[in-house]
């Protein structure tokens, strides 16, 4: 272990701020990006848990220990101060995205189905939120019926009588909900134990130090952005620069500007960010960048695709980036965050597979110079602590090395189940090997194999797409149409199957590069559709029933950049609906 973690590892989370607040009490904790750029704010350690107290108080008051409350804001230092809050309030913090003008109709429908299913004390958030939410707070029963409270009634004074909840390390810090793509948003419970223990797994992997800094624009709200980028910097004792995920996306060189300012050592995000920044770099762009200080470039939340890593490597190279910073991982919600990963200065592990037997013998076999060959990327080496077995989902029993199947898990980190469902916490939490009974294990829902200790992640078993008695990754099939036209948005392509004349079909929603209007895009869409069938005959042998071109920054995704697919057929099937009425 090294020297920078802690030798014991802490209790709870409220012991690492107090801990921080003594030893580095004026030592900035976190810097907030007000605008992407260089507007900023900041916060101490000793401001950090001033504030935590005295919302705490104000929480108390209310009546909150023990409950959950819904953390309604945007990103930035507020939030977090509001999360730090509930912790030090003995209550269950719930993060979500705040109603916001424009997503009014999607956010509401979440939030209610999460007030449904957390019931919570009280809504903490700005007066900015509560003033736009009186609008539509009246007219909902559900909302009308909460109590709402403005972090600004705060009062600095409360600090001083705070009363410490005398948390224990099995005590729920915090309801992780999931994405929700079949529109049931279930709650991770996770304990102040499993953040402490993952968060120390993190900093072993990486290889962080007090002198490490991370740059994070991911959303704040869950796992990589909460856990990762916020959590972790702090336990460990570090700072951390942030900004808000809308900033990266209306300029993902922003990004690589923060890590070129602040001399960053850690950052990162699911594949499709550093696809983005290897495809909209211009060269006077890389005039202003120097990314020699990066040691750790995480990539997870998603399947990690070599061809992009060495896109970024030859786009980044001259101004100071090292491929050996990559670092492919592996986590989910339930397992609180990093399942695999590493080694750290490494670079990714990519292994040349015989694509025959990956498809029609579910295995991962190396390719030999005759066969036809495709590149998987490992997701780095199960850590310490975590046990990870690959299984049949079908029977439950264990798989031979190589041979693809169900990546079930176990350890620590592995959160106590889902908030009020128990069914649902026994049908994924409950698994048992098939004779063995070892157990419990924690079911994924991924697939994947292990080789050499190497954690190949191959995609969602309800993602696969069944055609002809042939399993077909929808991964590889949205590749191949990514590829077949070069005005297809990379990394904003679904492909899924549908229920047509009893028959499965092959169809696809994807974006285009540019925003045209609807005869337009129509007429384009015809000229890409048929490139998209012949590329998908030649590389599957499969025929693509219908595709669906979408304007920019339409396709369903969550807040991490993973593509909803379940999401992408019901808009699919609808526009098909309408168009038939």
């Amino acid at each position: 272990m090294r020297s920078d973690l802690p030798s014991q590892p802490y209790g709870h989370l409220i012991d690492v701020l107090r801990h921080h607040a003594r030893q580095q009490p004026d030592n900035i904790a976190h810097t907030f990006l007000l605008d992407g750029e260089r507007q900023e704010e900041t916060i101490t350690y000793r401001q950090m848990e001033t504030d935590a107290r005295s919302i705490a108080t104000a929480l108390q008051n209310k009546g909150a220990q023990g409950r959950p409350v819904l953390l309604l804001f945007p990103p930035g230092l507020a939030y977090i101060r509001a999360f730090w809050g509930c912790l030090y309030a003995g209550a269950i913090a719930v993060p979500l995205y705040p109603p916001a003008p424009g997503q009014l109709e999607r956010t509401l429908l979440r939030l209610r189905a999460i007030l449904q299913d957390a019931r919570p004390a009280l809504v903490l958030t700005s007066a900015d939120i509560l003033e736009f939410a009186q609008a539509f707070i009246g007219q909902d029963s559900a909302l009308a019926g909460l109590s709402w409270m403005a972090l600004e009634e705060v009062s600095s004074a409360l600090a001083a009588h705070w009363v410490d909840p005398d948390i224990t390390p099995k005590r729920i810090a915090f309801l992780q909900y999931t994405s929700g793509s079949t529109g049931t948003p279930k709650g991770v419970a996770l304990t102040h134990a499993n953040l402490v223990h993952n968060c120390q797994l993190i900093g072993e992997s990486f290889q962080h130090t007090r002198q490490s800094l991370a740059v994070i624009w991911l959303p704040p709200y869950h796992d990589m952005g909460l856990i990762g980028g916020i959590l972790h910097p702090l336990y460990m004792g570090f700072p951390s620069v942030l900004m808000s995920p809308l900033h990266f996306l209306q300029n993902p060189l922003r990004w690589l500007r923060a890590i070129t300012a602040s001399r960053a050592t850690t950052s990162g995000g699911p594949n499709f960010a550093y696809e983005l920044c290897a495809r909209k770099a211009t060269p006077e762009q890389l005039q202003e960048l120097d990314l020699s200080s990066w040691r750790v470039a995480f990539n997870g939340a998603e399947p990690v695709r070599h061809d992009t890593l060495r896109r970024f490597s030859e786009a980044f190279a001259p101004v100071g980036f090292d491929p050996k910073a990559f670092f492919p991982c592996y986590g989910l919600a339930e397992a609180t965050l990093i399942v695999s990963g590493g080694p750290a200065s490494r670079g990714a592990a990519t292994l040349q597979v015989d694509a025959a037997a990956l498809k029609h013998e579910r295995k991962l076999v190396k390719a030999t110079p005759e066969a036809e060959g495709l590149t998987c990327t490992s997701s780095g080496q199960p850590l310490p602590g975590q046990t990870v077995r690959i299984v049949a989902p079908e029977t439950g029993t264990p798989c031979a090395p190589g041979e693809v199947g169900e990546i079930w898990l176990s350890g620590p980190s592995v959160a106590q189940g889902y908030w009020q469902q128990p069914e649902a916490t026994r049908e994924s939490f409950g698994a048992r090997l098939a004779e063995l009974q070892e157990g419990p294990f924690l079911r994924t829902g991924d697939l994947g194999a292990l080789v050499d200790g190497e954690l190949y992640v191959l995609g969602r078993i309800k993602d696969l797409i069944i055609i002809d008695g042939a399993n077909h990754a929808p991964q590889d099939i949205e590749r191949t149409i990514e590829q077949s036209d070069e005005r297809i948005r990379p990394g904003c392509c679904a492909a899924f199957s549908i229920d047509d004349e009893f028959q499965e079909k092959l169809v696809v929603l994807y974006e285009l590069r540019d925003s045209l209007p609807e005869p337009e895009r129509q007429q384009l869409h015809g000229s890409i559709l048929s490139k998209m069938r012949r590329a998908v005959a030649r590389e599957h042998s499969l025929r693509l029933h219908d595709a669906m071109a979408l304007e920019p920054r339409t396709l369903p995704k969550t807040s991490s950049g993973k593509i909803q697919r379940f999401a992408c057929r019901q808009t699919y099937l609808e526009s098909r609906t309408k168009a038939a009425t």
